[in-house]
């Protein structure tokens, strides 16, 4: 079992999240205005990086809000969750700096 930290309810059990891929993913100002190559684009194609990665997760089980969460892709451990709408916050590495 994996603890996820809700922004508005706290720690709960993982089976009470969804996820919701990729985060900070801007939505076309105008999609009817895109190519079917671009709206493809947009649809399918995220970034996959081996390590921290910014994600959406909504609370399904419980508040029902979305957020966003800083996960690391090798370990699943959750380095920070935030609100939606606000910035992506800065990690600390072992080394003393952010990244």
């Amino acid at each position: 079992m994996m603890l996820i930290e809700c922004p508005n309810c706290g720690p709960r059990n993982e089976t009470e999240f969804k996820y919701g891929g990729q985060a900070h993913v801007a939505y076309p100002a105008d999609p009817h205005a895109l190519s079917d190559k671009e709206w493809a684009h947009f649809l399918f194609y995220r970034q996959n990086p081996k390590g921290i990665f910014a994600e959406r997760w909504v609370h399904s089980g419980g508040c029902r809000k979305w957020f966003n969460a800083l996960r690391d892709t090798v370990t699943y451990e959750f380095k920070a969750v935030y609100r939606a709408g606000e910035a992506r916050p800065e990690l600390q590495n072992t080394q003393g700096g952010t990244r």
